[in-house]
């Protein structure tokens, strides 16, 4: 256990001291951070606490931000009991589950981490003002209350797809009798929206109905809710959320934007496994606006079709691009002979593969990117709009549909691959490819010519820096979150 010496001082008890708690995936835990780093800078102390594998993963961004600003963030790892529930020894994170089926387990052994950190909590005596729990953890809200301290919950999605979770979760719209492909509308939107309740997360289908009613009767019961996100983007929506849900909203975002210096943008969430000198010398080799950026997120693998059909698009197209591939080494030979062969031996110059963890930041920064072949997970999309980069819309599951809805039609700063359903979590027992070569060269093509979703994105961009600057909405919100989170005298 490695414990940091300020955690929960009885020094300055006067000071607003937030515990954050995050989800164990890589798409909670980098925004976490990033809500830390934000918070100390509004001269808020804060805590975080996690696993050790997850630990080492920011340990060096607090670190370097603690050095350079004279930082309150301090970082505990307290035991995740992996084999106890059937996992293997150091799965602590989702992208590291070997199949699907054992996320039922891992959600089940953070149950038993809850009972650790309730257990470390109370030794510790600690003056916690304000906990901010991930979605997962359906104890944090009974040891807020426990604590008598306020509980955030920070969910990772963003307004627009929050307010449609609620809306759905109230209305029951997606409860079709018939078929799992009939489309409904989900009401209490300002235009038509209709979706597939197969394109919906995870916590609207049958086979998580569990798990659903117990996070859910968990998020009812928070004082509020965080959300990475800025009013600009989703104008109207935090208020709909705020009013259909009871829950105090706190819109504090793009938090991607607090990452500054080349290495905290290049270490953001992981280390890097591409020299990153060889990275930005290939990108700078480009003409600007000319790179398409392939990435889907820390989960987004696909079964070999699919991915012979992705690369075959790439190829086919006439821009350069830098392919991001998680997971290599579940890939069967055939296919790694084949990339070795028609991307490593022949395209070097036109196609970068980056094989494993991405400086995604760092690179949709470049002046050559020009395009983001995306999941549509909502940092991702965040971080697009942040750099001002437009997006191919190729979402797989979770709430990516409706974060394609915002991007496409109502932001209008992307085009749509045209996927037609949820795919199963990272391509597991997939046979067909549901996106084609030729649908991909299509999309990359519509997007890289267009004009209208580039000009889009870009006004986005600079409504994105002034909302955390001094007065801007986000920045006033995370001075409003700490007067909420200060502890009583």
């Amino acid at each position: 256990m490695e414990i940091s010496t300020n955690f929960l001082s009885k020094s300055k008890p006067q000071i607003p001291h937030f515990l954050i708690l995050p989800w164990l995936a890589s798409g909670h835990l980098i925004p976490a951070t990033d809500i830390a780093h934000l918070l100390a800078e509004h001269n808020a102390s804060v805590t975080i606490l996690t696993t050790p594998v997850n630990a080492a993963r920011i340990k060096p961004t607090i670190d370097r931000f603690n050095a350079a600003s004279a930082g309150d963030i301090s970082l505990v790892s307290l035991n995740f009991p992996a084999t106890e529930f059937g996992l293997p020894e150091g799965c602590e994170n989702i992208d590291l589950l070997p199949s699907f089926p054992l996320v039922y387990n891992f959600y089940n052994t953070t149950k038993l981490f809850g009972q650790q950190v309730a257990r470390y909590i109370h030794e510790q005596v600690p003056h916690v003002s304000c906990i901010i729990g991930g979605m997962g953890y359906v104890w944090v809200p009974d040891m807020a209350r426990k604590l008598g301290v306020p509980c955030f919950i920070f969910h990772g999605f963003g307004s627009f797809a929050l307010y449609c979770w609620e809306i759905l979760h109230k209305t029951k719209a997606h409860e079709i009798p018939d078929s799992d492909a009939e489309l409904f509308n989900i009401p209490g939107l300002p235009f038509e929206f209709k979706i597939a309740r197969k394109e919906l997360p995870m916590h609207f289908q049958q086979s998580s109905k569990e798990i659903a009613e117990e996070m859910r009767n968990s998020e009812v019961s928070v004082d509020g809710i965080l959300v990475n996100s800025f009013e600009q983007l989703e104008p109207g929506y935090a208020g709909l959320l705020q009013k259909n849900s009871g829950k105090k909203v706190f819109t504090i975002g793009p938090v991607s934007l607090c990452n500054t210096t080349r290495l905290d943008m290049e270490e953001r969430g992981n280390k890097s496994t591409v020299d990153s000198d060889q990275c930005i010398e290939w990108l700078n080799s480009k003409k600007s606006n000319s790179v398409v950026y392939v990435c889907f997120g820390s989960t987004g693998n696909f079964a070999p079709k699919q991915f012979k059909e992705l690369g075959l698009g790439l190829l086919a197209s006439p821009w350069p691009s830098v392919w991001v591939i998680n997971s290599i080494e579940k890939l069967p030979d055939e296919m790694l002979i084949w990339l070795r062969e028609n991307f490593e031996e022949k395209s070097s110059s036109k196609i970068l593969l980056i094989k494993g963890w991405a400086p995604q930041i760092a690179i949709l920064s470049h002046p050559s990117v020009g395009g983001f072949v995306t999941h549509c997970g909502w940092n991702s999309t965040l971080e697009s709009v942040a750099a001002g980069v437009p997006i191919v819309a190729w979402p797989l599951y979770s709430e990516q549909f409706l974060n394609v809805k915002l991007i496409v039609d109502v932001l209008k700063i992307g085009v749509s691959v045209g996927v037609g359903e949820a795919m199963a979590w990272r391509g597991e027992n997939e046979e067909d490819a549901r996106v084609k070569k030729e649908d991909v060269v299509r999309a990359i093509e519509k997007l890289m010519n267009g004009d209208e979703e580039r000009r889009r994105v870009s006004e986005l961009k600079e409504k994105a820096k002034l909302a955390l600057e001094k007065g801007g909405s986000s920045f006033l919100n995370l001075e409003n979150l700490i007067q909420f989170g200060a502890p009583t005298i």
